[in-house]
Formats: structure tokens, sequence, C-alpha cells
């Protein structure tokens, strides 16, 4: 448990940061910190002293404790070297070393360093992440967003970044109640494409497993959905298996009882990436179910564990190092006041032909 003189300064710092309390504010009183927090004025004065020593507060005799901007200063150092922070859901997952290495790539180029931070798909790890950089006084963010797909509460730290003109964009998916810049894949055509690559075979029995608290999930989704539509095949609520970060360690289980139960009637399914194509490759063996000629199966982002696994997937691409270059290249163009950048930017996926798809007379009936 944290002495409560940090839980204290954790408390202020966060309303600091988030600009609740702006720069040059007066905080609440030494007797009504000690009210809230139920301690002594001796804790109290240890936080104040401790969160002037690093520049967050300054206190006036006689007047009161007001919030300083100091810390940015005192962070930054005298460095004339700018410092761009990146943060990633993950860091060493899947498409995200690609994603950094050409983030990396492009800021080395014009010689600015990185902050790098993963919040692992977690809000309450995102808000100390942008804490982080917030005390740190980076000079441009780029942010791959915490569980997109759902009301987020860090939404006052992104708007402390716009009110100190920090730019910063967003990769992969972005915040719809935001107005912010973004590179993302066109999901919804990535999905759209693999549902129609299994229609184009004969298949009409397709199902979909999908992310449903990232913005991803829900484009990949509606691409399903759309190429569904279009060739007249009826929309199956039973034949889509959705999860999420929380239940994602549970997926193996989940998946093996969807193909169980599914078996007789799904000839193909259309996969959230890679990885979840990769798991459905492992069910299905332990199943006995064979690839292809019993069930087709496509993923998307042609990671590197798509190229590396022991079958070929049938996958989708994905820009990763590009993207992570782009968005680098973006925030390094504002910072030197650039005008008229793109505010949103669409890569379009591309089908890569693997040995997991098969034309539906190879396999079971259509219906």
């Amino acid at each position: 448990m944290k002495p409560k003189y940090q839980v204290i300064i954790g408390d202020i710092k966060s309303n600091i940061l988030s600009g609740i309390y702006g720069v040059g504010e007066q905080i609440p009183t030494e007797s009504a910190l000690q009210d809230k927090y139920q301690v002594s004025r001796q804790t109290v004065r240890k936080a104040i002293l401790e969160l002037s020593n690093e520049g967050f507060l300054r206190s006036e005799k006689g007047s009161g404790t007001y919030v300083s901007g100091q810390y940015r200063s005192k962070s930054a150092g005298n460095s004339n070297k700018k410092t761009i922070g990146v943060i990633t859901t993950y860091i060493s997952d899947y498409i995200f070393p690609s994603i950094i290495r050409g983030i990396e790539g492009r800021l080395n180029e014009d010689n600015y360093s990185l902050l790098l931070a993963s919040t692992n798909n977690d809000v309450a790890q995102e808000k100390k992440a942008l804490e982080m950089m917030l005390s740190y006084g980076v000079d441009g963010l780029i942010i791959e967003p915490t569980k997109s797909n759902l009301y987020n509460p860090n939404i006052a730290y992104y708007l402390s970044f716009k009110e100190q003109d920090v730019p910063f964009i967003m990769i992969n998916a972005y915040y719809e109640e935001l107005e912010v810049p973004f590179f993302c894949l066109d999901d919804v055509q990535s999905s759209y494409l693999a549902t129609k690559e299994l229609i184009s075979k004969g298949h009409t029995q397709i199902g979909i497993i999908s992310k449903m608290d990232d913005l991803q999930g829900k484009y990949r989704m509606k691409g399903y959905i759309k190429a569904l539509g279009e060739a007249k095949l009826r929309f199956r609520p039973e034949q889509v298996l959705s999860y999420d970060t929380e239940t994602k360690p549970d997926l193996s289980a989940a998946l093996k009882k969807f193909l169980h139960e599914n078996r007789d009637d799904l000839t193909a399914i259309v996969c959230y990436n890679d990885e979840v194509g990769l798991e459905v490759v492992n069910g299905c063996r332990q199943l006995g179910i064979l690839i292809p000629d019993e069930l087709s199966i496509i993923g998307q982002d042609n990671s590197y564990i798509a190229k590396n696994a022991n079958i070929k997937l049938t996958t989708l691409t994905h820009p990763q190092e590009q993207m992570g270059r782009d968005a680098a290249d973006w925030i390094i163009k504002k910072l030197q006041g650039k005008k008229d950048l793109p505010n949103s930017t669409y890569y379009l996926p591309v089908l890569i032909e693997g040995e997991t798809v098969a034309n539906i007379c190879k396999g079971r009936h259509p219906e």
C-alpha cells in the first residue's frame, strides 16, 4: 500500500496534468487536504514540498499554494534535441515492433529522440503513460488508442496536449469523440475483401471472429456485414464470435467451442487478425477439421507470425513500418510549421493468397 503522502502527490499531479487544476490556479488549502485524505498537516506538507521540488506547485507565504508550469522546463532540460512520445497498446507483440521500427527510423533521420510507453490496452496504464508524457514535456506524440471502441476516461489528458499546442497523431485507430488526425488501415475494406474472397470461392456459410473493444474490430465487422449484404447472404448472429482484451486469454477455449458447435454449418471464417487465424488453425487441428478442405480461414494484417507459421495463412496487408514512418514524418513536419497536413490517411489492404482458402466444390456443401 502506498504511503499517504504519495497518494496525495499522485492525485494532485493527475489533476494538474489533466487540466483540472490550471497553471496559476490555487489548489485546496492544507486543512482541506487534511480533511479529504484524513492525514496530518505534516503529511500534506511533505506532499506539497515534493510537488514544489518537481516544479508542479509553488507556495506563496500568507496566500496559499498554486499550480506551477515549471515541471515542463525541468523535465525537458536544456537539450535542443526534441523528444517525441510514442504510446502503443503493445511493444513486443504482433505488428508493433515493425510500427515502432518505422517511427524510430524516421525520427533518427532528423535527430529526434523517442520516449516509448505501452498500455496493454488498459485505460489505467494509458493514464500513467499520458501523465509521464505530459510530465516529461514531450514535443509531440504518436498514440495508438486504448480500447478505441469504448468511451475513454482519459480524454482530458489529450485536451491538455491540445491546450499546450503539443501536436499528436493517432495510428491504427482513433477516438471518435476527439477531432484528431490519424493514420489507419481501411479496416472496413480489409474484412470486406476477405469476405468477398470467400464468397467468390462459393462459400455462403461464413463466420467471423472479431475483437470488439477496439475500433478496428468494429470496422472489420462492418466490412464483413457489407460483403454479406451485397451477396444477399443472411447475417447469422450464431456465426459470430466476439471477444475483448479481458476475454482474450480464454479465446482458445471459446474458439474450440465455437468450431465444434458450428462444425456442420460453417465452411469459412474471417478472422480479426493473423493471431486469431492461427488460433483457429490450432483449434481445427485439435478437432480434426481439415484446412482448407473442411474450413477456409482468412487472417488479416500480414504479420510476421503469419509469415513464420507452418501453414501459409491467406491474409491481407497492413502498412506496419510504413504507417510508423508516415506518422513520425507527420509529427516532424507539424513541428517544423508545415501547413495543410492530412487529417486522415487510410491505407488500402491487398489480399495475399495462402493455402488456407479452398473452393467450396473442393470442400463440403454450400448450404
